[in-house]
């Protein structure tokens, strides 16, 4: 699914959702170097700087990995992912790593630039990561999310107040289970059309 989704922020400011390709690399490379160490620090745990290795994670070349970029005025505002995972136990086909007998779990991290946070662009990378990972037949989200996350933890909770939620001394891991996809049903086709009716003779009184 790569179809382009445009919506608008809080500031009445036209931002798109699209698949990430390659050739975002340099874009990708800016928008992160451009967080702040807060920003950093809540996405993944840590101030992590941009290597070359969580660059290509974050332009999903990997197998599993699925991501999407929101942008606006040709730059990239906000990134999301989701990484494809089994469920532990699960033995499936091993020679077959999307084995429909398997369940499989979205691993979701959204993060947005600060200039343009608390306009609902969070908000609508989740809905599009979400949407394809439902496609992908994906059964299951988890998220891990810091105590001080509370943009974030507000975000999940509103979407998805039946969310179980798991305590830790740092952050909290939340597991939402989600419904089986169901592809829309086919348009329906239409009958050809029948020979075209003759137009009915005008009624001739008979005399006596």
């Amino acid at each position: 699914m790569n179809r382009t989704q445009e919506f608008r922020t809080g500031e009445c400011v036209t931002a798109a959702i699209r698949s990430v390709y390659p050739a975002d690399l340099p874009a990708l490379r800016d928008f992160f170097e451009g967080l702040s160490l807060q920003t950093r620090y809540l996405r993944f745990f840590g101030p992590v700087t941009p290597t070359a290795a969580l660059l290509d994670l974050l332009c999903g070349r990997a197998d599993n990995v699925h991501a999407v970029v929101a942008v606006a005025g040709g730059v990239i505002v906000g990134h999301a992912m989701a990484v494809d995972l089994a469920e532990p136990g699960d033995p499936g086909d091993p020679a077959n790593p999307r084995d429909p007998g398997q369940t499989w779990t979205a691993d979701i991290g959204v993060m947005v630039t600060d200039a343009w946070q608390g306009q609902g662009i969070g908000s609508a990378l989740m809905r599009a990561v979400v949407a394809r990972a439902e496609i992908r037949g994906v059964t299951s989200l988890a998220m891990d999310v810091l105590h001080g996350n509370r943009r974030v933890l507000n975000m999940i909770i509103r979407r998805w107040p039946q969310a179980s939620i798991d305590q830790s001394r740092d952050s909290l891991g939340i597991r939402v289970q989600l419904p089986r996809y169901q592809p829309p049903p086919p348009p329906p086709v239409p009958l050809p059309a029948g020979p075209a009716a003759r137009p009915a003779r005008p009624l001739v009184a008979l005399g006596r």
